[in-house]
């Protein structure tokens, strides 16, 4: 029999942060009402590994829980009259935008997952080779613009907010389309493409520059054939800082590392207090914005997924709309006839 550890609500079990590594070797499995104490705690961002998402499949087939529902006429009735909205975002809303998801079949660049470059250890190992990952990243960015569920999030959080509402943005995605888009609310979790850190001094800025340094100009292709440019660590992004001149990395959010604990603490008030969550784009398999929507589908708030596809926590939530957020979620969000005109 596998052995599994409890991942329990308790402060002795929860004080110390679950790594990537312990998750990958599938030691962990979770509950299906977590504490709030659980998601402060579990800082640590990391991908849920397959022989996990298996079990996970076959605990939702087994349960004996009805279907969410598809009727968007209930689902609407629900959104008017909600004054406190958490709107969850993923990886899929930016897909319909043509941004690669690093996922899935083909989800290569060059002969590396996106979790074999988005580590401490990788870049470093190979600072070079990760520079010119985010620089193709960050290149492929300047040439895509928000999509129809971008645009359709941003018009419902303005237009709610002038009726005294608030409508809130959590998005794992780093590629900024939410606030070209339009979103004021947002909380970006695991941070931005285009940022940087100073890995010598800490300074922490906005970074639109292409390319960001004159070595990767031209660099960071992602034909599996591609040599590495092998770049001279002094030649890549540097610190403008006086005096610094460290050596700068991307400022988002790698795989074993913690999540900026004042962004997840005020995500976790988001989610404390919503009256209505939707998640939309997310494969629910990336910890710990896994447990988001779990967490408030747990205290009896309506959940509404808006996906390509079922995921492990779909059946633990009151709606389910299958396909394109781009077509599935403007007429969700669009003004409800109760509204004020």
């Amino acid at each position: 029999m596998e052995e599994r550890i409890a991942l329990c609500a308790t402060v002795s079990i929860v004080k110390s942060v679950i790594t990537l590594e312990a998750i990958e070797m599938g030691h962990f499995f979770f509950p299906t009402s977590p504490s709030p104490m659980i998601l402060l705690q579990w800082s640590c961002r990391g991908l849920i590994n397959s022989h996990l998402y298996a079990h996970l499949r076959r605990q939702r087939c087994s349960q004996s829980m009805a279907r969410p529902n598809s009727d968007l006429a209930a689902f609407r009735e629900i959104f008017s009259k909600a004054k406190n909205i958490a709107i969850i975002t993923g990886a899929g809303v930016s897909a319909e935008s043509g941004v690669p998801t690093f996922r899935g079949a083909g989800g290569y660049w060059r002969k590396w997952q996106a979790q074999q470059l988005a580590t401490p250890e990788a870049f470093s190992r190979n600072p070079s080779r990760v520079w010119e990952f985010y620089h193709y990243r960050r290149e492929v960015m300047l040439t895509k613009n928000p999509n129809s569920a971008h645009l359709a999030i941003a018009e419902c959080e303005e237009r709610l907010s002038r009726q005294g509402h608030r409508v809130t943005v959590i998005t794992q995605n780093i590629d900024e389309l939410h606030r070209r888009a339009g979103s004021k609310n947002m909380l970006e979790i695991h941070g931005s493409l285009f940022k940087t850190r100073c890995m010598s001094c800490g300074h922490e800025a906005a970074n639109y520059k292409s390319p960001i340094c004159d070595a990767l100009e031209g660099k960071g292709a992602p034909d599996p054939d591609t040599n590495d440019a092998q770049i001279p660590v002094l030649q890549l992004p540097r610190c403008e800082q006086k005096s610094c001149h460290g050596l700068l990395r991307p400022a988002v959010v790698w795989f074993g590392e913690s999540l900026d604990s004042d962004i997840l603490t005020q995500a976790e008030e988001v989610l404390d207090s919503c009256d209505l969550c939707l998640v939309v784009g997310t494969s629910s398999i990336v910890y710990p914005a896994a447990m988001f929507a779990p967490q408030v589908a747990a205290r009896g708030v309506p959940v509404a997924e808006f996906n390509m596809e079922d995921t492990p926590a779909t059946t633990r939530f009151k709606f389910h709309f299958h396909g394109p957020c781009g077509t599935t979620l403007p007429p969700a969000l669009g003004r409800h006839e109760s509204e004020p005109e």
